[in-house]
């Protein structure tokens, strides 16, 4: 089938449904921290998303109320070794152990929380994330947020949508490299894998589950 439109023309946006607020139980939930790491957040970073140091606010306000509820964290750090393929479609970026790998200090894991280095783009492929969200916490819920909202936080979502784990994202958690990227993300959450989207991480409340 032949494009209805040539690149550079402008396209209509499909509609993105924006829940009003979301309530999840708590024990049953875990946030997943997507790759909120230097070289994609920080000044100096190897690739810089414009927009991500503005959604830290917003991601360490939703931590704060995950973790007075005991909801459960979980964080993608991206992870490459010399080699990697991955170098060939973008620049060196997140040399394990290098100061652009680390998590910014901002959204620092504190103990009990896990994290799960990656080597490609989805938070589930050849981690132990699924193990941990099924067999050990047993959660059906998750909130998802970090960068970059197209690439590895739509990846993960996806795989969560897959697994048939109810996945919300807020929006002002997730970043994207431009206006495009950030709608498609959002769009293929909440409509092709079931998922909802929240202006922001206020609109989600973690409940006891009673």
């Amino acid at each position: 089938m032949a494009l209805t439109f040539a690149p550079g023309e402008r396209v209509e946006l499909p509609p993105i449904p924006l829940k009003e607020n979301v309530a999840l139980p708590a024990d049953r939930t875990a946030v997943i921290v997507v790759d909120m790491q230097n070289d994609f957040v920080s000044e100096g970073g190897r690739l810089v998303v414009p927009d991500a140091a503005a959604t830290v606010p917003a991601i360490q306000t939703l931590l704060t109320a995950a973790r007075q509820q005991n909801v459960r964290i979980a964080y993608t750090q991206d992870t490459h070794h010399e080699g990697d393929p991955e170098w060939q479609i973008w620049p060196e970026h997140c040399r394990a152990g290098a100061w652009g790998w680390e998590i910014i200090d901002e959204l620092k894991p504190q103990p009990g929380d896990l994290v799960c280095p990656k080597s490609r783009y989805d938070g589930f492929y050849d981690t132990g994330l699924d193990h941990y969200l099924t067999r050990v916490w047993k959660v059906e819920h998750l909130v998802i947020v970090g960068t970059i909202s197209s690439i590895c936080v739509l990846h993960t979502a996806a795989s969560a949508g897959l697994r048939w784990f109810h996945v919300v994202t807020p929006v002002d958690g997730v970043s994207a490299l431009n206006d495009f990227d950030q709608a498609l993300a959002l769009r293929q959450i909440s409509w092709l894998y079931m998922g909802e989207v929240v202006r922001s991480g206020t609109d989600i409340a973690f409940t006891d589950g009673q």
